[in-house]
């Protein structure tokens, strides 16, 4: 498995006590480093301005890399622009469309991009909830554009509805989008009947839920969603806020849930898509947690075999 990251993404600094800190990242590295041999680390490359307007506005784009440079700028309660944001916001989401190219060439089945700042609360035209370009987003769009694929799911188990996902691909029916995630929480979106075009599926997990409810809603529910579209690729937002320890949410998942999600993910890979399963970061805020999930993610990521 292909590892992405950049020493750029430590650099985006929200500021003291912000939760979603370059510490973040390092508990990840770090953990893969110490903790699942053998990964094939790469240098993310820049986001080019023609992979972002596929799914943003130019005037985000404008506020993302031109407005940070004199210091601090906060675009809303949550979301802070640093002079070291647009490098890293760059890095970011060119970790994924170089992830996609990877996968896609037969270079490696499978690769987990270690980036921040997250992406999939990002909408086409505005920032939010930490989130600047939609990193998932740009990749999914690349692959539909230059790969020429038919059908891209992108799978969300962060515990946060990725609103900025939702919005982009609502109305294109090459891309699925799966996610489960604790309503009411935010940026509240994400009911069920929120389907788009038919290509939209929202779980809603109650506060307080455990890991057979978020089993039993991807089981039963989107995991079917998943198998029936007959991916060529999958994308996953990967985060690990869902987790008991972690202090953002109210649902109480063990660290094996992701390893078991993950590894449902891989064999709809390889039975539909040639095992190509590209991970982005997005959420998980309490370190040691962090940390272990994403060693269960990188392991069933990286073990690359059809069960």
């Amino acid at each position: 498995m292909s590892v992405y990251t950049h020493a750029a993404c430590f650099a985006h600094d929200p500021g003291p006590g912000h939760i979603e800190s370059p510490a973040r990242l390092g508990a990840v590295v770090t953990a893969l480093r110490d903790h699942v041999p053998g990964l094939d680390w790469r240098e993310a490359p820049r986001a080019t301005r023609g992979q972002l307007l596929r799914v943003h506005d130019p005037l985000l784009l404008h506020t993302v890399l031109e407005s940070a440079h004199e210091g601090p700028v906060r675009l809303d309660p949550d979301t802070v622009l640093s002079p070291g944001t647009p490098e890293a916001a760059l890095r970011a989401a060119g970790a994924v469309v170089a992830a996609v190219d990877l996968v896609m060439a037969g270079e490696a089945e499978t690769a987990f991009c270690a980036v921040r700042p997250p992406g999939h609360h990002a909408m086409p035209a505005h920032a939010m909830g930490f989130c600047l370009f939609n990193n998932v987003a740009v990749g999914a769009a690349h692959a539909l554009d230059r790969h020429g694929l038919a059908r891209v799911a992108v799978v969300d188990f962060d515990i946060h509805h990725g609103n900025g996902t939702q919005a982009i691909f609502a109305d294109e029916p090459r891309v699925l989008y799966a996610s489960a995630h604790e309503m009411p929480l935010f940026p509240d979106t994400g009911h069920p009947r929120d389907r788009g075009i038919g290509n939209m599926y929202n779980a809603a997990l109650q506060p307080g839920t455990g890991s057979h409810r978020f089993r039993e809603a991807w089981r039963e529910q989107l995991l079917p969603a998943v198998e029936g579209f007959e991916p060529q690729l999958v994308l996953v937002s990967a985060g690990f806020d869902g987790h008991r320890a972690d202090p953002v949410a109210h649902i109480a998942l063990e660290t094996d849930d992701f390893a078991w999600l993950t590894s449902e993910l891989v064999d709809i890979a390889h039975r539909h898509s040639g095992g190509r399963v590209v991970s982005v970061l997005e959420g998980g805020y309490d370190l040691p947690a962090l940390a272990e999930c994403s060693i269960v993610h990188a392991r069933a990521l990286a073990a690359c075999m059809p069960r």
